[in-house]
């Protein structure tokens, strides 16, 4: 997957630097390869998924409750 970003003539490097962090941001990649960083045993990503399904419908019960 690649992407690609131009840099126009005259642009700070830091609105340069800003744009290329929104763009990896956005593709995905900045959480592709923090996934990556170290193996996760396949029970251990059941748990993390299930137990972040459990928080969203919590949440969700107490914004009804509002």
């Amino acid at each position: 997957m690649g992407l690609k970003m131009r840099v126009h003539d005259k642009e700070p490097i830091s609105a340069a630097l800003r744009r290329f962090k929104k763009l990896i941001e956005r593709s995905g990649m900045k959480r592709e390869l923090k996934a990556h960083e170290y193996y996760e045993k396949p029970c251990e990503v059941r748990r993390r998924k299930e137990a972040a399904r459990m928080r969203a419908i919590r949440k969700a019960q107490q914004a009804a409750k509002k």
